[in-house]
């Protein structure tokens, strides 16, 4: 009788006691860095001369995330709301600048006289700010579409800009020696031109979604909505709550560094051919 054999599956307790093996000395450093931060944190609040910003220090800090996750602030709006609204907004004008940005900085990156001809009105658009936008925009628009505008707004030219570029720096040596083999000029572009791009398409995304975390934030802070990070910062600045207002901004950097990493993770997969530089 022969016997199958099947390959040999590691258990999964295995893999996260090799997983934390492997990290083990970034764990270690990670975690007396943020350590040594909430130490100079709280000294520098404990000895500061105003009594109102000595809130500012993270127990204190900490105390009032709990507090807006079970409570909510002083409308009783939960900071799961407020981030929902902020994350929804933000999700929305980003997938609208990924998908009007990709395909028009291809374009503009194949045909420069495209380019050439609409530079004169997209180079003076793109240096002027999002947040400039925001009164034009309050009187223009309402509700979701205005800050799904400024969104995609202040994300749309760097991922322009950055899908254009990689376009442009497709190694020449790739094209010559698919043209050799035979290929026509629609199988270079599908095949070997915009695969070559997509890396830096992909840190156009990731630049843009940083840049439409700061559109978000300042439209929401004249916004006429109830919810939203940005508001809950601005009515803890009205009420001088310094510790509310921190509590928003930590919520805003986790937030992004969530939705950063998801995009990394996954260029990371998708482009397992890029070879890194380690000095």
């Amino acid at each position: 009788m022969i016997r199958m054999v099947g390959r040999h599956k590691t258990p999964p307790s295995i893999r996260v006691k090799s997983w934390f093996k492997a990290k083990r000395k970034i764990l270690f450093l990670g975690s007396l860095f943020f350590l040594l931060f909430l130490s100079i944190w709280q000294i520098i609040a404990m000895n500061y001369p105003s009594a109102f910003l000595r809130k500012a220090n993270p127990i204190d800090v900490a105390l009032m995330l709990v507090k807006l996750t079970l409570y909510g602030d002083t409308q009783g709006i939960t900071l799961v709301d407020h981030t929902a609204a902020s994350v929804v907004r933000v999700l929305a004008g980003f997938f609208v600048a990924s998908i009007s940005a990709v395909p028009l900085g291809i374009l503009m990156g194949l045909r420069e006289e495209i380019y050439q001809s609409s530079k004169s009105v997209i180079e003076p658009i793109r240096f002027v700010p999002p947040i400039a936008w925001i009164p034009l925009t309050i009187l223009l628009l309402r509700g979701f579409s205005r800050y799904v505008f400024l969104i995609w707004l202040g994300a749309f030219f760097p991922i322009l800009v950055s899908t254009m570029a990689g376009i442009k720096r497709t190694n020449p040596t790739l094209i010559e020696l698919a043209t050799t083999f035979g290929a026509n000029k629609n199988q270079i572009v599908s095949k070997v031109v915009i695969p070559s791009s997509l890396p830096e398409i992909a840190a156009g995304m990731r630049i843009g979604l940083g840049v439409g975390w700061m559109c978000i934030m300042a439209a929401e802070f004249v916004g006429a909505e109830v919810t939203g990070i940005g508001k809950l910062i601005w009515d803890y600045g009205q009420l001088l709550q310094v510790d509310g207002i921190i509590a928003g901004m930590i919520v805003i950097g986790f937030v992004g560094l969530v939705m950063d990493w998801i995009i990394h993770t996954f260029e990371k997969r998708m482009f397992k051919w890029r070879r890194e530089i380690r000095v």
